[in-house]
């Protein structure tokens, strides 16, 4: 018989939202990134004066049919951090894309996956000063290894997590837990989020920072009673106007 996970979920959620709440890993406010290549829907959301960066990769960017560099650079004026991914899979493949992008804009942060080639990238940035954000995490000890090898954020994607059957939210809880015992300084992004309740756990758990696609992000300030108290006020101004 296949024993729940509840228990184990209710006890590192709670540990995680305890540390939370003794400021172990605040940095102040959860950060808001959109996960797009869409730079109409980058300055859109920018506009709403909430959005904190962009994630983005060289996949996306293809399906909107635009120069990857231009794309990157033209974000990059619009928000203070845009993650750009690497392409290569060696080390001295990722080496001279982290160089490259790196010398794009001050705003660039480079995008590694979560392999040993990658873990070597890490450190060769942290040594140059390179900003890095690890993606494609999926455990704690893969989070734990790109925070040891200087990443400055790392990307546990929850959504495809929760697609192979697991709680994507109870990595975020592992990994939050354990970044409560330690001076880890890397931020920990929540990725591959699929609907507006996951930023919500994101941020009861502490979770540093968010990445959201562009329709999740639309449906974030919405709420039917919301839309229902402004119309009742437009009714009551206008009986009380046209007396």
């Amino acid at each position: 018989m296949v024993q729940s996970t509840e228990p184990k979920t209710r006890k590192l959620w709670g540990r995680a939202v305890a540390a939370g709440n003794a400021g172990l890993y605040s940095s102040g406010t959860m950060k808001l990134f959109l996960d797009t290549a869409s730079v109409e829907a980058v300055k859109e959301i920018a506009a709403w004066g909430v959005l904190d960066g962009v994630t983005t990769n060289p996949t996306l960017v293809a399906k909107e049919g635009k120069n990857f560099r231009k794309t990157v650079l033209a974000m990059c004026a619009c928000v203070p951090e845009v993650s750009a991914q690497v392409t290569a899979s060696d080390f001295e493949g990722m080496r001279k894309q982290a160089d490259e992008y790196s010398g794009w804009h001050e705003h660039v942060v480079v995008k590694v996956p979560m392999t040993i080639e990658g873990l070597k990238t890490l450190a060769y940035c942290r040594q140059k000063g390179i900003r890095t954000n690890t993606t494609l995490v999926f455990s704690l000890n893969q989070a734990i290894l790109a925070a040891k090898a200087g990443a400055n954020i790392i990307s546990p994607f929850i959504g495809r997590l929760d697609d192979a059957g697991q709680n994507g939210m109870e990595l975020i809880a592992e990994i939050m837990a354990a970044w409560s015992h330690y001076d880890f300084d890397t931020e920990v992004l929540v990725a591959s989020t699929r609907h507006p309740r996951h930023i919500a756990e994101a941020a009861q758990l502490g979770a540093h920072i968010c990445t959201v696609p562009v329709d999740v992000f639309r449906r974030l300030p919405l709420h039917p009673l919301t839309d229902l108290g402004m119309e009742r006020f437009r009714k009551d101004w206008e009986s009380v106007s046209g007396s």
